[in-house]
Order: C-alpha cells, then structure tokens, then sequence
C-alpha cells in the first residue's frame, strides 16, 4: 500500500462561447444558426495529494458533478492509486443513481496515476496505438441554411471525404420528416460512393418503432455500417432493439444510455445491439469502460467510443477491438463542436480541420492524459465550484 493520499479536490464550473449555435426545435440539441452565440458550460476537476501530484480533468456536466458531491468526502484520506476499491464502493453507494459521476474523477485518478509514473494512461491500459483513425460525425439537422436538406449532408459528406476522413456519421433533424430522413440516407450515398463508411444516428428522435423499420430498410439499401439510438424509446429496449435487430440488416449500435457493465451485458446477452457503445465520461472512467470494452470481446464484438476528447483518445488507445475515433460535433459553416478548444494550454484540438490528410489524430504522449489545461482561462471564466478537504 502506498503512502499517496488525497487530500483535497477541486470542481471548477466555468464557460465558453459557440459562436454561430443555436438550439433546435425544442431546445435541446445544439444546431448552426449564423450570428447566434451560445453559452457552453464545462466542468474542471483537480485532485491534490499529500506528495504534490495532482489528477486533472475537464469533463463532464452537472448532474454528475451533483453526483459527485454525494461522495467526495468519501475520497478524502483515500490512496488514490486504488481506483478499483474507489470503483466499487462508489458503484454501492450510487446504487439508487446512473453513477456517472464516477466518470470524471476516476479519469482524474488515472491522469494522476499517469503523472507518478511519468506514463500516458494509454501504455498503463497497455496500449499502443498512436494513430487513431477517425470519422466526421455532423452536428444535427438544422432548418438555418446549413444541414437543412439531403442535398446539404450529401455535399458536407463528399467535403468531409476530400478532407480525408473515411466515414461519415449522419445527425439528421430534430423536428424530422420520415421521407426527408430517408431521402436523406440515399441522397449522401449516391454523393460518397461505395467506398466512404455511412452511419446514422437520430438521437432516439424517431417516434415510434414502425417508423425506425423505416429508416432501417433505408439503411440497408444505401449500405449503412451502422444504426444507433434510432427511435423514442431512448436507446434502453432490450426487446424493441432485438425485434428491429430482426427485421433489418444494418448493424445496431446501441447502449450509450445505459450505464454501468451489467446493463452493457445484458443489453449484449438478450441479443439487442450488434456494436457497443462506451464511453469513459458516462461508463465510470477508464476502470468502467475497460471492462465494458473486454466483457464485449468476450461476445465477439466491436466497441465504439462515444465522443471526441484526450480521455476517449487513450482508451481507443489500448482497445483491440474498436475501430474509429469520433469527430464530433462537426458543421461545414462553423468550427464549434460543443466542446471548449481554449482550455488547452498545449495545441490540442478536436475540430473538423484538426485530423491528418490521411483521416487519423494522434494520441496525446505526455504523463497521464497528456495535455495541460489553461487554468488561467478556466479561473476567468469560473462561475462556481467547491472544494473538498484540504
């Protein structure tokens, strides 16, 4: 056992402009809207020790930081270097809860863990992959004049092609139309060609399950690699996913709106997604998504990592069987992604222009994630916070 201790953590909230974003229909998703500024709100972590090294993390939101004041005084006084106890006792705790406030502090822990041994956390998890290939996954659907018909995906698909990335996955609109949504699918496979990987992702959008047979078939006929979340039961029915499992042949993606490994098996072992999703803000950091991602490879099959960030690029890192990194969310008429660019001090970036002419990003070679965070721009823009311990 080792003598490290926690002694003190700090959650900062702060914001950050997304210029030329607006909110869809009803709100919620973001969308383009030229001139509309939008303010994003971001969650900062630090975990300090008694021997001086500290974890770090950006991610995050508020219910899981909510969460996260239900135990971090539990945290305190703990060896910080035991993520797998941490893992469990929190995972008992929060039983009554989705747990995904574990997410951002066991991504803390092993950002730590990274810097005490002079290591990226992609060669602690074994890792050793440096390129990561990627693919463009596009902001929604939106009626402003940007992706606001099929013609207006077909062409951000073909642009996102010359750019080099290798597959495209498709955000269609909020307030949909069936036909459209279809006239959709076929209209951005004629512009690609064969070659280009398609995937289609409503967003649970889709309102009921006849309409989701729909779409499927469409995306058989275009040759789509993947259908995800498609329909209003929001990504969580066993059985309505394994009775459209059935009926279409396109692969399903399920499982980004379950948390925790059980469920992941479950949802595999009932036959109710073909592709698994993971992702280690939701799934409890890199020590819950690691078993998500193996229990998978015990079935046979794929996880995809959901989202772009450093933390998605070092468990991408270390997994056999995944296949492409998220670039999301991308726009032709605007750089935002959702996601704040200026908090790194150091040159990372996720945005549509940041992958190599041969489809691929890097992952980051620094101790634990790699990257320095601006905690200048982040105590500027700070709007509240607490601190445990200390």
């Amino acid at each position: 056992m080792s003598s490290l201790r926690i002694t003190k953590i700090e959650v900062h909230e702060f914001t950050f402009p997304m210029n030329d974003v607006g909110k869809d229909y009803n709100g919620f998703n973001l969308v383009y809207e030229k001139g509309s500024i939008q303010t994003g709100y971001a969650y900062a972590m630090k975990v300090h020790t008694n021997e001086g090294v500290t974890g770090e993390y950006v991610g995050g939101d508020s219910p899981s930081f909510a969460e996260l004041n239900m135990f971090a005084d539990y945290l305190i006084g703990k060896d910080p270097l035991q993520r797998e106890l941490i893992y469990n006792d929190v995972k008992r705790a929060m039983r009554k809860y989705d747990k995904m406030g574990l997410g951002p502090i066991d991504i803390a822990l092993w950002d730590l863990a990274g810097k005490l041994y002079n290591a990226p956390i992609y060669e602690l998890l074994g890792g050793w992959r440096t390129k990561l290939k990627c693919y463009a996954s596009t902001m929604h659907g939106d009626r402003n004049g940007g992706l606001d018909s099929p013609q207006a995906f077909a062409d951000f698909a073909v642009q996102c092609k010359e750019m080099g990335y290798p597959a495209f996955k498709i955000h269609g609109w909020g307030d949909y139309k069936i036909q459209q949504e279809i006239d959709m699918i076929h209209a951005v496979r004629a512009a690609v060609g064969p070659e280009m990987d398609l995937m289609l992702d409503p967003a649970c959008e889709i309102n009921t399950w006849l309409e989701a047979v729909k779409i499927g078939k469409a995306c058989d006929e275009a040759n789509y690699m993947w259908l995800e979340d498609p329909y209003k039961d929001t990504g969580v029915s066993m059985h309505g996913h394994k009775k459209l499992r059935e009926i279409i042949k396109t692969p399903l993606l399920q499982t980004e709106h379950i948390r925790g490994v059980e469920q992941h098996v479950d949802f595999i072992a009932s036959g109710a997604t073909d592709i698994v999703r993971v992702d280690p803000d939701y799934d409890s950091g890199f020590t819950g998504a690691m078993k998500i991602a193996h229990a998978a490879e015990g079935f046979g099959l794929d996880v995809e990592i959901h989202s772009p960030g450093p933390a998605q690029r070092h468990l991408m890192a270390a997994l056999r069987n995944t296949n492409s990194y998220e670039m999301a969310l991308i726009h032709p008429k605007t750089e935002q992604i959702g996601r704040p660019h200026e908090v790194y001090a150091d040159g990372y970036r996720d945005a549509m222009d940041a992958i190599h002419s041969e489809g691929y990003v890097p992952v980051p070679q620094g101790p634990g994630l790699g990257v320095t965070y601006d905690w200048d721009f982040i105590m500027k823009n700070r709007q509240g916070g607490r601190e445990y311990g200390g």
